[in-house]
């Protein structure tokens, strides 16, 4: 016959048989330090005694300076258990509101295919390969690097691409920098910008032209006179989305032993003429298009590609 009795509650969160446990242990309500592995009661103790301390808290005291340390406990609500907590910060994330972003200005969103997401960006094997004999590097990184040191040029239309910089902006700075290197125009120490090219670009060439003592003219593409330069940068498309053919400027820099430096969109380079088919000495701009979540603002990798004479130059 089956027992009708009911069954008594069970102090703590162990069953009497140590194989049960009780509703409230499920809600894994401990705390994170019990489930940190580290040191234990007796390895503290040890540790304190070794101190002459008698407690954490006299560690505590004895580490931050009274200046700084605070008199009374924190007024922070009760810990919750982890799927609890996880609840909580995704009700608070909830209640923001998502805007659509006018700025732009060379970082847009993207569409990323899952099947690029599944095999490129969460494959490990892009990034735990070992390289024999090459320190820190792995065989992942090599192919993706060389695939995309091949998509640049394919998109510029250029000779060479180096492993990126670190963003658009910087990247017209070293491209300037370059220019100077390799232009046979020695006796200019000017270097135009075009008047539509990205505000951020704009103000990185300013400051390094600063520092190594250029002169800058910023205008409309159209008016600028080619002789007294030895580069220029264009944006294409420009900073209020005109696309332009960027050829009789490129050939009037050209004449003089000028170097032309194209800031391009990769995105519209799929569907635009290629940079290098102007004639462009140096191509730059943000591998941002080529799908990467924006996060916050960045980072994001600049490319940088130029011509197979200047690689000795190359950033």
């Amino acid at each position: 016959m089956r027992s009708q009795e009911k069954s008594q509650p069970i102090p703590g969160n162990i069953a009497q048989n140590d194989s049960a446990a009780t509703l409230q242990a499920l809600l894994c309500r401990d705390e994170f330090i019990d489930r940190h592995i580290g040191p234990d009661r007796e390895q503290i103790n040890e540790m304190l005694s070794l101190l002459g301390l008698t407690s954490l808290d006299k560690l505590i005291e004895k580490t931050i300076p009274e200046s700084i340390s605070l008199k009374k406990p924190m007024a922070l609500a009760d810990p919750l258990p982890e799927a609890a907590a996880l609840s909580k910060l995704k009700s608070i994330a909830s209640q923001n509101k998502t805007w659509r972003s006018f700025i732009g200005l060379g970082y847009y969103d993207t569409y990323t295919p899952n099947v690029i997401l599944r095999n490129v960006l969460e494959n490990p094997g892009w990034y735990t390969a070992y390289t024999p004999y090459q320190p820190e590097i792995s065989q992942g990184r090599l192919e993706c690097l060389l695939n995309y040191q091949q998509m640049i040029l394919d998109l510029t239309a250029m000779d060479l691409a180096n492993a990126s910089l670190l963003d658009e902006a910087t990247a017209a700075a070293e491209a300037m920098a370059l220019a100077k290197r390799v232009s046979g125009n020695r006796k200019a120490n000017k270097f135009f910008v075009d008047k539509y090219a990205f505000p951020q670009t704009i103000d990185v060439i300013k400051t390094r032209a600063e520092c190594f003592g250029f002169e800058l003219e910023i205008g409309d593409v159209d008016s600028m006179n080619p002789e007294k330069f030895f580069g220029a940068i264009f944006q294409y498309p420009s900073m209020q989305g005109s696309v332009h053919d960027l050829t009789s400027q490129i050939d009037k820099l050209h004449e003089y032993n000028a170097i032309a430096v194209v800031a391009a969109d990769l995105m519209c380079l799929a569907i635009l003429k290629p940079p290098g088919e102007m004639g462009a000495d140096v191509v730059i701009g943000s591998t941002q298009r080529f799908g990467v979540p924006m996060g916050y603002g960045g980072p994001h990798a600049a490319y940088f590609a130029t011509k197979d004479q200047y690689k000795r130059s190359v950033p």
